[in-house]
This record gives structure tokens, C-alpha cells and sequence, in this order.
């Protein structure tokens, strides 16, 4: 029996499992598209609730790969969508959020992310957000690619203490967040989603990462996994296009790591000494 995915509560009191899934490079090639939305479906039925996407991804088309994944199964999924920076003016977020709600074909987005920060004053961004949680359109807003200069910034302005959540780019091989945005954010009880949990594969063939993976029966992706959800308020949002990689994912849950082991990851992907720039993908 598989152990539980361990769930994070958003200030909202909303809980939703820290394990999710990604869609970064789905709906681009109409040849993948089944094999896309059975991979979705495959994690909602190992419990993978949370499906992030982007009106970016694959111009609009991973939303309806979403959109086909989670059709009848609307209730038990906890979608996150993302409005581009350039439509992020007060009008511009509304409509986009209504394009995006007609590609995933719901009447909601549980969470609705600003992408990255664009030209538009964050005020703007933040009040159409507001707007469209009043019309029920959202549950929830938040960001992605925000430092900690950035949330600081949010968290002044009219309304931005509503901010649920901040998508960022952290990984064994990316770290830089530790050393100030993550606590930041957990001291406050903003939950970071983990993008990229795997460097998109390229920290697989580090030798060390492989070789405590297999001191513990697991593959590299799975020990990636695991340290990222090993930490407080951190989702990690994994994308994969086979049901076969889904249920591997799901499987990282059930492993667990020695201390000593932990240690040997410190040394071989060392933690930030300083403060770094956000790095982003």
C-alpha cells in the first residue's frame, strides 16, 4: 500500500497533496495528446491532485489537454493556471482568465498565478485578481518568479496579503532559494510550488544522486523528489507524459532517506552560502 502524499494548507484553509502534476511542453503536438491526458488522469487516480498549467504552455493547448484530463473529475482536481505578464493589466487578467477557463472547460481556477513580473503595476494586477475571486471565477491568486524583494513589494500593496502561493524554479540543483526566499515564505505561510523538480532531467546522471538512489531502491527523479517535499510548505509539481513515469513519481512518497544520506546530498549539491538571484527557466 502506498503511504499518503502529505498535503500543505493554504491561508484559505484549503488542503491539497504536495505531490502534483506538471504540464510545461504538453499540448504542442496533437500526435501526443492522448498519450498526455492519459498520463494526467493516471496521476489523478494515484491521488496527484493538483494540475499546473499556464496559458503559455504550448499557446493555450496544455489547458486543454487539462481541460480533457479532468473532464467529470472537475471536484477532486485543484488546477493552477498562469496569466502571461504583458495581459496582466486589470482588464487584461480578467479576460485572459475567462480564455483560460474556456480551454480548461470549467467555471473555475482554483489557483491563478501572475507568470512573472511584467510592466504592469502590481496594484492593477492584484486588483483584477481580487475581482475575479469576488466573481468566483478564482479561488485564489498568486505568483510565480517572484523573489524576495518582489513579495515584500506584493505584500504593500492594496490586497497583496492574499497572496496564496509562489511558483519558483528550485531543485537539488537550485538552491538559491533557501537561503532567504523560502524561509520568507514559510514564516508567513506562503507555500512554494517547486518548478523544474528535476532540472528537466539534467541532474539524473549526477553520479552521486544516482548512487543514493540506489542505496535506496529508488531512481534518481524519485530522490529528487523526495528532498524537495522533504521540505515545510513546498509543492512539487513534476510533468510527465507516460502513466508508467506518473506512478514512479507517486511512488517517492514511500521513500525514506537516512540522515546520513541527506548529508551526502548537501555535499554533492552544496546549499547557498549567500544570497543568489532568482534563477528562472
Amino acid at each position: 500500500m502506498n503511504d499518503p502524499i502529505p498535503t500543505i494548507t493554504f491561508a484559505d484553509g484549503t488542503e491539497v497533496p504536495s505531490l502534483g502534476q506538471g504540464t510545461w511542453g504538453m499540448g504542442e503536438d496533437a500526435g501526443h495528446a492522448k498519450e498526455e491526458i492519459d498520463s494526467l488522469k493516471a496521476g489523478l487516480d494515484l491521488g496527484m491532485a493538483m494540475i499546473d498549467t499556464a496559458e503559455m504552455y504550448g499557446d493555450g493547448g496544455a489547458e486543454e489537454i487539462v481541460g480533457q484530463a479532468i473532464k467529470g473529475r472537475r471536484d477532486e482536481t485543484f488546477i493552477v493556471s498562469k496569466v502571461y505578464p504583458w495581459n496582466a493589466s486589470r482588464t487584461g487578467t480578467i479576460d485572459a482568465c475567462e480564455s483560460s477557463l474556456e480551454r480548461l472547460g470549467t467555471d473555475r481556477i482554483d489557483l491563478y498565478l501572475l507568470h512573472w513580473r511584467g510592466n504592469y503595476p502590481l496594484t492593477e494586477t492584484v486588483e483584477a485578481f481580487e475581482t475575479l475571486k469576488a466573481a468566483g471565477k478564482i479561488r485564489a491568486w498568486g505568483v510565480s518568479n517572484f523573489d524576495t524583494d518582489d513579495m515584500e513589494e506584493l505584500l504593500s500593496v492594496p490586497g497583496g496579503r492574499n497572496v496564496a502561493a509562489n511558483q519558483v524554479l528550485y531543485n537539488l540543483a537550485r538552491r538559491g532559494i533557501e537561503y532567504d526566499l523560502l524561509p520568507w515564505c514559510q514564516s508567513r505561510n506562503i507555500p512554494i510550488m517547486a518548478y523544474s523538480p528535476i532540472e528537466q532531467g539534467r541532474i539524473l546522471h549526477h553520479p552521486e544522486l544516482i548512487r543514493i538512489a540506489k542505496a535506496n531502491q529508488a531512481t534518481p527523479a524519485q530522490l529528487a523528489l523526495a528532498f524537495l517535499l522533504e521540505r515545510d510548505g513546498v509543492f512539487v509539481i513534476p510533468k510527465t507524459s507516460t502513466i508508467e513515469r506518473a506512478r514512479e513519481n507517486r511512488d517517492c512518497i514511500s521513500l525514506d532517506i537516512t540522515d546520513e544520506d541527506w548529508e551526502a546530498l548537501d555535499a554533492a549539491f552544496p546549499p547557498p552560502a549567500k544570497k543568489t538571484p532568482l534563477e528562472m527557466l
